[in-house]
């Protein structure tokens, strides 16, 4: 197996001087699963930021395969890393399909335009949201629209998902379909959970 991401001496250090990540080193193999657990304000989202590209650190590397993150084009990055956070908010008007959809901007052009319309089926399929695919984003429940997250995610054909706290909010039973969901999906994925219960 060949290292999806690793992380080289990672830190992230705010303005003010607090240190909000240090030193973090891993590599993570393709297709592995990641959980970064703890608890409120321990820097699980700051690792996941920093890890996702989302921002830099202040010293260290991470390298995506074996490239630099911090040197790698932001087309090139949204062809190969999907983040699912923990504040998006679709607009409500959306259909769910519609907004699934977004998740092939990136990879437009890899694809005819049948060939987007059967991977979405697709992720629709394996997500579980085909029966709810035509209803509006903002009538779906809690579990509906991080799976339909997910989902677009799932759509831009990543290499590698970054999830933030993805089973918040769930009951148990959702969670553990949320759990069971990402971890079928073959990808390499790292995700911030509050707890692993």
């Amino acid at each position: 197996m060949s290292a999806a991401l690793t992380a080289q001496d990672v830190s992230r250090i705010a303005s003010n001087g607090t240190v909000l990540l240090q030193d973090a080193s891993f590599t993570l193999e393709e297709g592995s699963i990641l959980a970064i657990a703890g608890p409120n304000g321990a820097g699980k989202t700051t690792l996941l930021d920093v890890l996702s590209g989302i921002t830099d650190p202040t010293n260290g590397n991470v390298l995506l395969g074996n490239r630099s993150l911090k040197q790698m084009p932001a087309a090139d990055r949204a062809r190969q890393i999907a983040v699912v956070g923990q504040q998006d908010v679709p607009d409500g008007r959306l259909t769910l399909r519609d907004y699934v959809t977004l998740g092939q901007i990136p990879i437009q052009a890899d694809r005819s335009a049948a060939e987007h319309a059967e991977a979405l089926e697709r992720t629709l399929d394996v997500t579980g949201l085909t029966t709810l695919a035509d209803k509006k984003m903002g009538v779906l429940s809690g579990g509906e629209r991080q799976r339909a997250h997910i989902a677009r995610a799932i759509a831009q054909n990543p290499s590698i998902l970054f999830l933030d706290e993805p089973t918040n909010h769930l009951d148990p039973d959702a969670k553990g379909r949320m759990l069971s969901l990402v971890a079928g999906l073959g990808i390499t994925v790292i995700m911030v959970l509050h707890d692993l219960v």
